[in-house]
């Protein structure tokens, strides 16, 4: 079934956001020499949880904002990208090839929130989501029906909840267990069950207890 399968951390700050989250929760960056761009892979523990993009490149807008990219491994990605277009979703990029890693294409869903399709070759991600994917938005039953009738059914591992945020967006929640151990690096929320983890760029998480997980 249609899931999240990695993300894409995207800074202008590389070497910054990595002592920040690995101060925080325990990640290890470490650039892999065995891929031609010399990318940075983000590992917990001996998975790989995705990678960071680098804004200062010249391939990317300027004044783009920093930004975490999340990708739906799907089984093909011009075909789903084309339902997805016909369903009210706005292309950004592509598809386009990744080197032989996989296809990918970028889009506006109807909710306004971006999020990527990914169509695995040699990497392929999550064997399963390391949390819950939360689509924040005006009108999340219209937003689940928008990945219902382009997927098939809705990502197993999403949550669709009613907000007035602008922009709309997904946001990973990520289950810790213990969250007064990185409650200095965040602010918690009004309820004290979670913790809203944000770098120095604005990019984080929701870090919920690993006893109150998001349905």
């Amino acid at each position: 079934m249609t899931d999240f399968c990695w993300l894409d951390l995207k800074t202008r700050d590389v070497s910054g956001t990595a002592a920040f989250f690995s101060a925080a929760l325990g990640w290890r960056f470490e650039v892999d020499e065995q891929d031609f761009r010399r990318a940075t892979k983000i590992h917990v523990g001996d998975r790989q949880l995705g990678g960071v993009s680098d804004l200062a490149n010249p391939v990317y807008p300027p004044g783009i904002p920093a930004h975490i990219a999340f990708y739906l491994r799907v089984d093909d990605v011009d075909r789903r990208t084309e339902i997805a277009v016909e369903h009210g979703a706005q292309l950004v990029a592509g598809p386009f090839d990744a080197g032989d890693q996989g296809r990918l294409s970028t889009l506006l869903d109807p909710a306004g929130a971006a999020v990527s399709f990914w169509e695995p070759r040699g990497f392929a991600g999550w064997t399963e989501p390391p949390g819950r994917l939360v689509l924040t938005c005006a009108d999340p039953i219209t937003a689940r029906g928008f990945y219902e009738r382009t997927l098939g059914a809705a990502p197993p591992s999403a949550v669709f909840v009613q907000s007035d945020a602008d922009p709309p967006g997904w946001e990973l929640a990520l289950p810790v267990d213990d969250l007064t151990a990185v409650a200095e690096h965040g602010s918690w929320s009004a309820d004290g069950s979670a913790l809203r983890l944000r770098s120095p760029e604005g990019v984080g998480f929701l870090l919920t207890s690993a006893r109150n997980v998001l349905p």
